[in-house]
């Protein structure tokens, strides 16, 4: 099924003038008609005229300044007021801003973190004017380099962005007269339930933050109820369960690991490692679904053992799930930088979808009065509505066979009364047949006991065991007959001694073949050469059958051979066609 079979464009506007990330859209019903909205916070031009925009259908309806770059938007219901309408949470900086009906309700501000003391004291004496400029910017300088830029506030980081000395004057002068704090920012942010599963049931917020700790605020006193660490900084959240009983936390951080926090846990369980830095997280039933920037996608379970791994072919832009509860399916949406959306079901590629231009965002849900709808913002701006049509079916192809992941039922035939009184027989005498079996197969290890000894004293076998003549033969019978040529290939497999006076004799019944040269002198045998002995065997019986040739490798006047091999002799030929 084509691209166009499945989706209908509802709405596309090239001049929207979006900038936005997929953390930073949500669709809720924020009036409690029935009817979804689809919330945008805006970065505007990355430094100013951040806006939260709000569209029911395709017509903008509110806007709300922003006063910092907005990192993600979530809707959540904090109380259990008629009617039942969601709040809308923006995380700006070290902020939380909480909007009800559209208007502003409440701001949470991060707790803030201790300031080092070196930089305490540092800015304490340029305010006492016991340190000049040049002085502070060497202080702050080698206190980043031991503790690093996140180790600093927000006012050393901007005073060591100077450029010139007149800067970084004016910047002291400025500042200098303010109280020292140094707040972190919230990277990422979710929502937990607290006692109910209900779709609009009581919400906990769950907030990663730039001093990697996750904290669980309050959805009623905005407080914060748990508060957790990682060892780096969380990226991405995926949260289940309740938090009055049990919850579960996936976290992706910036270095490339995915940890699991549960309730009672202080500190992140490293879960997995990925190749790269992610992109995008997902959990979906008991998978967990990445994409990285190294162009795969990663399928682990919830104890981290990865279930499959596909290459992708481009980079990941941004990572979407899609629920389709229609049709009982969980897809995932991912947005390449080829100008092209792939939807998966599992890990085969089910549907495409082609832009105009790389997707930036896309949120998936329902909008206006559809439930299933996918909304993209592009990089250039443009805004982009699809609609799911009822008819859409997302079903795997077997191009590949039953390996690709459709299972072939096999073709198993009934039972037959046979197969029944055999079942029976064996049921009832289960312990004779066991009896029986292990003794047939202890006599048939003494067999091969006996002829493996038999085999070492009369040297009847192509390998020396022997230790100071280690050799190694084997024999070709060449023609068609009546004359064959015998070919003999011995080789001293020593790693340094070589072999000497040895000779091969070949034997066999005189009424049957006649051996033209049957005792043949080896020189010098060096270890890894491969000496050649050859002889011609004619077939003088006029019975047409055929007998064995015996090869024996001899060394000196010893009695007992070092090697013997069994030629089997073919039927000569001229016998055959008579």
């Amino acid at each position: 099924m084509a691209d166009n079979e499945r989706w209908l464009t509802a709405h596309h506007d090239p001049l929207a003038a979006l900038y936005t990330f997929s953390s930073c859209m949500a669709l809720a019903d924020l009036h409690g008609d029935g009817e979804a909205k689809l919330i945008i916070a805006d970065l505007g031009t990355g430094a100013y005229n951040m806006k939260l925009k709000v569209y029911k259908g395709t017509n903008l309806m509110s806007e709300n300044t922003l006063i910092d770059l907005p990192t993600g938007v979530i809707t959540f219901h904090m109380d259990t007021t008629e009617p039942r309408v969601p709040a809308v949470a923006v995380a700006s900086g070290s902020y939380i801003y909480i909007y009800k009906n559209l208007r502003p309700y409440f701001k949470f501000t991060l707790p803030t973190l201790e300031v080092n003391p070196a930089e305490f004291d540092a800015w304490g004496q340029a305010r006492d004017e016991l340190l000049d400029v040049s002085m502070l910017y060497e202080i702050l300088d080698s206190l980043r380099q031991e503790v690093g830029e996140c180790g600093l506030t927000t006012r050393s980081q901007r005073f060591l962005m100077c450029p010139d000395h007149a800067s970084q004057t004016a910047f002291l002068e400025q500042h200098k007269g303010f109280i020292l704090k140094r707040q972190t920012v919230v990277t990422c942010v979710s929502t937990l339930k607290k006692s109910h599963a209900e779709d609009d049931a009581i919400s906990c917020l769950v907030l990663g933050t730039e001093s990697a700790n996750i904290f669980i605020l309050d959805p009623e006193a905005f407080t914060i109820l748990n508060s957790m660490s990682l060892p780096s900084v969380p990226v991405f959240l995926s949260v289940t369960g309740l938090y009055d009983v049990e919850y579960r936390i996936i976290v992706a951080c910036r270095n490339g690991q995915i940890y699991t926090l549960k309730r009672g846990t202080k500190i992140g369980r490293p879960t997995a490692e990925l190749t790269s830095q992610p992109v995008g997280l997902i959990r979906r039933d008991k998978t967990i679904i990445v994409a990285t920037m190294d162009h795969h996608l990663h399928s682990f379970n919830n104890k981290g053992k990865r279930l499959w791994c596909i290459r992708l072919p481009g980079a990941v832009l941004c990572l979407e799930c899609l629920e389709v509860r229609t049709l009982s399916l969980t897809l995932v949406a991912l947005a390449l930088a080829d100008n092209r959306v792939l939807i998966y079901r599992d890990k085969h590629l089910v549907d495409t979808i082609h832009t105009e231009d790389r997707v930036a965002a896309m949120r998936f849900g329902r909008f206006g009065r559809e439930d299933n709808t996918l909304v993209l913002v592009l990089k250039g701006g443009g805004l982009v509505v699809k609609i799911l049509k009822r008819t859409a079916r997302f079903d795997i192809q077997d191009t590949d066979g039953p390996a690709q992941g459709l299972v072939v039922k096999l073709n198993i035939p009934k039972k037959t009364k046979l197969f029944v009184d055999q079942t029976m027989r064996e049921r009832e005498n289960c312990v004779l047949m066991h009896r029986v079996f292990q003794h047939d197969l202890y006599r048939l290890r003494l067999s091969t006991a006996r002829s493996y000894v038999q085999a070492l004293e009369t040297s009847s076998n192509p390998i020396s065991l022997s230790q100071t003549e280690p050799l190694k033969l084997s024999a070709q019978v060449l023609g068609l007959g009546p004359t064959f040529k015998l070919r003999v290939e011995l080789q001293n497999t020593s790693p340094s001694s070589p072999s000497l006076h040895l000779a091969v004799i070949f034997h066999c019944d005189d009424r049957v073949y006649s051996v033209n040269k049957s005792y043949i002198q080896i020189p010098i045998l060096v270890p890894g050469i491969i000496h050649v002995a050859e002889t011609l065997v004619t077939c003088v019986s006029e019975l047409g059958i055929s007998d064995t040739v015996r090869v024996f490798v001899v060394k000196g006047k010893a009695s007992r051979p070092l090697l013997t091999a069994l030629i089997n002799m073919p039927v000569a030929e001229v016998f055959m066609a008579a």
